[in-house]
């Protein structure tokens, strides 16, 4: 298990009501899975829509599984943003 920090940018940042919070996980997905059950409600739907860079990759299509995290590491979330 890896330990980093996600940052949240735009509506992510607005539904989850904070800049950047902790991960502890070994996938984006298992991630990901924690930041919904810590937030419930409108970030899930808000992660639904989002781009993920992890350490400054895009994740693209890859599935969230097999997005491995590192320690140290850090996830952005990026919502679709307007004219971009």
């Amino acid at each position: 298990m890896a330990a980093g920090t996600i940052r949240y940018w735009a509506a992510a940042k607005a539904a989850a009501g904070t800049a950047e919070e902790p991960y502890a996980a070994r996938t984006l997905a298992e991630a990901l899975d924690a930041v919904r059950a810590a937030h419930p409600g409108e970030l899930s739907q808000v992660l639904r829509r989002c781009s993920f860079l992890v350490d400054g990759h895009q994740v693209g299509k890859r599935g969230h599984d097999e997005v491995l995290l590192t320690e140290g590491g850090t996830v952005e979330v990026l919502p679709p943003f307007a004219g971009g």
